[in-house]
């Protein structure tokens, strides 16, 4: 969106057709409430953006089917300009001509017409230029379908609307459906106006409706409208002295047949504006993000350099975007219907005043008609930014231009103030509420991904942090490493052709997270529909499995006027974190995941996993959803925005981390029922509190080492250089990608048959973590500081003999024999003694065979010790490193 500068934010209200409320749809659903409708379809406006149409903003929906619509808003307007100016010059009539077809004629290219043109809705900026408000109307409301008034002012109307009567659109009692209006019945409207203009009075406004619309209708008996009009307002000397160019415009535009009316794109290029057209230059549509096209090249340095340098008493706000403003304005504060309540737009009446008209068996009667506070008002208010201003006024003009090239975050710098410093410590739903904190936020966000990918290192360190949700969407799309033309890629993939699928995705798309009023529209649906089509038919390979249309509702909702970008990140973020759960046969995919969770849980939370073991309640009964839609099945997208922005800085194994945070949330609940009752619990997943789950997501993610969550069914190897994530704080590089993406050597983790990783209780490590943790040297060199508390414990069970000839520094060792017998009976616990005493630790079992490791560590964890697991390939794979340690000789 442009800067807003000079303009306001403005706000008008109507009220959508109401629907009854005992009929159902063709598939038996309940009908979806006209005001849904207007907002799915007022979605694509916000994208319209031309320098002489306001900027659409925002849409909310309130009761009784109130729709409250945002946008640029200008006080002035031609109404205002006709009662300033006695006379207009016909140079001026022509520059207002030629700047509001422009307009037009960049609607019509989107497939709109205004419809509801008059001298109140075309505005002027400061400089005076055209500004066509409320031009979306006629499109938002389907051609006036879904709302109770009709659309446009009967002085402007075009003949042919006018003949085709007052019927609605939807009124199946009305025959057939009259056409939806065309580019130019705007023409007509626009006549109207400029020769309003020239005759410096208005037209059939001292006649009553239906004259003036009987008279409308008989110019088509008329050769020369104009002078017609001319003489019956009295003005037709004044008409007779316009330049030759001037009457020629105004005839073109009143021509009564459409046949032989132009649309707005041929006036443009008509010979009457050959001396205004050269004034002005061609719109050029700004280059998004993601394109082929470079997004400076149309940047240029202005001819007086001083232009740069602002004042002190610059109006900062004034250069950042509308919907930026809008959405600082609702953070500090702004509430849209007590704006229109105090300029009495909005009447509110006890219930009582409202009741219906009935009559009494003799005549008397009660109640009242219909409440005109129902009618259109198209009065539209402007909403004051004085209060956001003052909330503002302590933030310096350096934070609006932050620096960058020091590699830091420039929070810190862009404000003194303390407060905001604080502000990092606080809830993640308290910073997302502070108008300072956003202001900050959004500003260097919106420089860093003006930068990418040159700067998505920041990027990556800033997420760290907290994302602004006004740029989620592609703040996203940088943290998946979208790049390239999107729109091009999106544009070639067949989309429309029936596929076997399209009835599965039929049936799943009204019940993907339809509490929310923007996936629920149709528009929401058409969205869905295309987006999920577009990634079955890319990929040849996978299917559609359901659960795929609640994977793609977070990504399509942040970027609902963007379906290329929706799925460009959705393309990106099934291989990071769901590689082949897509296949026609995932059977094996989906088993060894929910193994390596299973593992997971013994390994951060033993006794709740002896517990759950104990009643039957495996990960297969509850947790195939949550990995195969990254919860998105069990969350609400408030909550999953939260959760996601963390997820997308892990790597492929943090899942199984907030897996295990979501356990341990319910923990006391678990540990105290059974099965049954356990069932019942995750049927209807309590209320679980999301940013306590993504801090202990957090601490699970760095305690465990990386090879332990290995998969074979991952995805495979990047290309060298290729770094997807960056991990959290101090642990940033041991966890900065996948174990898949390290460079496999002697050292690294063998695959390992689906049936022998089930019955191994406890994860395994690779020999590289155990020297990483370890802090063993290689080659010289330490992996971390030897000052630095080891978080691990290596447990070598082999006989004394064996660690006498050789073990890792540091190691303990409890032989095996002394623990269990020879055919396996336990004779010891081993986690007596010595071992109690490193409790906490990651522990590392050690042997020559794995079945005695694995049998050790299970016991482990059946007495609740946390953190425990085996070394893959036992001390065999150390012993080419050189790094086992034999003790020096007693003397």
């Amino acid at each position: 969106m442009r800067p807003l500068r000079d303009a306001q934010l403005g706000a008008f209200t109507f009220f959508a057709s109401a629907l009854p409320h005992d009929v159902c749809g063709s598939n038996g659903l309940p009908l979806t409430p006209n005001s849904i409708k207007i907002l799915g379809r007022f979605q694509l406006l916000k994208t319209i953006t031309h320098p002489r149409l306001c900027q659409y903003v925002d849409i909310s929906r309130g009761k009784h089917e109130r729709l409250v619509v945002v946008t640029e808003h200008y006080e002035s307007s031609l109404n205002d300009f006709q009662k300033q100016v006695q006379t207009v010059s016909p140079e001026r009539v022509l520059q207002i001509a030629y700047e509001a077809l422009e307009g037009l004629e960049f609607m019509n290219k989107h497939g709109m017409v205004h419809r509801a043109l008059n001298a109140q809705n075309v505005l002027m900026d400061g400089k005076g230029k055209v500004k066509l408000a409320k031009f979306g109307l006629y499109y938002m409301t389907d051609h006036g379908a879904d709302v109770d008034f009709p659309i446009g002012y009967p002085s402007y109307l075009a003949p042919e609307v006018i003949a085709q009567g007052s019927v609605h659109p939807s009124d199946p009692s009305q025959g057939e459906n009259p056409l939806p209006s065309g580019p130019k019945t705007d023409v007509w409207s626009l006549g109207v106006l400029l020769f309003e203009l020239c005759a410096g009075r208005r037209l059939l406004q001292n006649i009553e409706i239906s004259e003036r619309l009987k008279f409308i209708i008989t110019l088509g008996c008329i050769d020369d409208i104009v002078t017609v009009l001319a003489e019956e307002h009295g003005c037709l000397d004044a008409i007779k002295e316009l330049p030759e160019n001037v009457q020629t415009l105004l005839r073109r535009c009143l021509t009564f047949l459409p046949s032989r009316r132009p649309t707005p794109a041929e006036l443009l290029v008509d010979p009457v504006f050959e001396g205004v057209s050269c004034l002005y230059a061609p719109f050029q549509q700004p280059v998004g993000l993601f394109s082929s096209s470079l997004r400076c090249a149309h940047l240029e340095l202005p001819e007086d350099i001083s232009q740069l340098c602002k004042d002190d008493d610059e109006e900062y706000l004034g250069e950042r975007a509308i919907d930026e403003v809008y959405h600082l304005w609702c953070l500090a504060g702004g509430d849209l219907e007590k704006e229109l309540t105090n300029k009495e737009i909005i009447q509110s009446k006890p219930p009582v005043c409202t009741l219906p008209n009935f009559l009494l068996e003799d005549g008397e009667s009660f109640g009242q008609g219909r409440d005109r506070s129902f009618l259109l008002d198209d009065t539209t208010v402007t909403l004051s930014l004085c209060q956001l201003k003052n909330r503002l006024k302590d933030v310096a003009g350096e934070a609006y231009y932050p620096l960058l090239e020091d590699e830091q975050s420039s929070l810190s710098q862009s404000n003194s103030s303390n407060e905001l410093s604080c502000t990092v410590t606080l809830p993640l739903i308290i910073r997302e509420r502070d108008t300072e904190y956003q202001l900050i936020r959004i500003i260097l966000f919106d420089r860093l991904l003006k930068a990418y990918p040159y700067k998505k290192n920041l990027v990556w360190k800033e997420a760290r942090v907290d994302i602004p949700p006004l740029i989620r969407g592609l703040a996203w799309a940088a943290l998946l490493g979208v790049e390239g033309d999107i729109q091009a890629k999106y544009n070639s993939i067949d989309k429309d052709t029936p596929i076997p699928t399209d009835r599965q995705i039929e049936v799943d798309i009204p019940r993907c997270h339809q509490y929310d009023e923007l996936l629920s529209s149709p528009q929401g649906h058409r969205k869905f529909r295309r987006v999920l089509k577009a990634w079955v038919v890319s990929h040849p390979d996978l299917v559609y499995w359901q659960g795929l249309d609640s994977l793609c509702a977070p990504f399509l909702w942040l970027n609902f006027n963007n379906e290329a970008l929706a799925y460009a990140c959705m393309s990106a973020f099934i291989p990071k974190y769901l590689y082949n759960f897509f296949l026609k046969d995932n059977s094996h995919v989906i088993q060894e995941y929910l193994t390596v969770f299973s593992q997971m849980i013994a390994f951060h939370d033993p006794e709740l996993s002896n517990h759950l073991n104990e009643i039957g309640f495996i990960p297969d009964l509850y947790a195939i959803l949550w990995f195969l839609t990254m919860f998105t099945y069990v969350f609400p997208l408030h909550k999953i925005f939260h959760l996601w922005d963390t997820l997308l800085l892990g790597n492929s194994s943090f899942p199984f981390c907030i897996g295990v945070a979501i356990l341990q949330q319910l923990r006391d609940r678990l540990l105290a029922n059974g099965f049954n009752e356990c069932i019942l619990l995750f049927s209807d997943l309590p209320e679980i509190d999301i940013e306590r789950c993504v801090r202990e997501s957090i601490n699970l993610f760095c305690w465990t080492p990386k090879s332990a969550t290995y998969r074979q069914h991952a995805q495979p190897p990047k290309a060298q250089g290729d770094s997807s994530t960056n991990g959290f704080g101090k642990m940033a590089n041991y966890y900065s990608s996948d174990y898949q993406d390290m460079p496999k050597t002697d050292l690294s983790r063998e695959p390992l048959a689906l049936s022998d990783l089930k019955a191994e209780v406890s994860p395994r490590i690779s020999a590289e973590d155990l020297i990483d943790l370890c802090e063993l040297s290689v080659g010289g060199q330490t992996k971390r500081s030897k000052a630095s508390k080891p978080k691990i414990l290596a447990v070598d069970i082999r006989s004394i003999e064996d660690f006498g000839r050789g073990h890792i520094s540091g190691s303990i060792s409890i032989p095996y024999s002394t623990a269990f017998s020879p055919d396996g009976e336990l004779v010891q616990c081993p986690a007596t003694g010595t071992l109690q005493s490193f409790r906490g630790r990651v522990i590392v079992v050690i042997s020559h065979a794995m079945k005695s490791a694995a049998m050790f560590a299970t016991h482990l964890v059946k007495v609740n010790y946390p953190r425990v697991t085996t070394l893959d390939g036992g001390i065999n794979k150390m012993k080419p490193t050189g790094l086992l340690t034999v003790p020096s000789p007693q003397i």
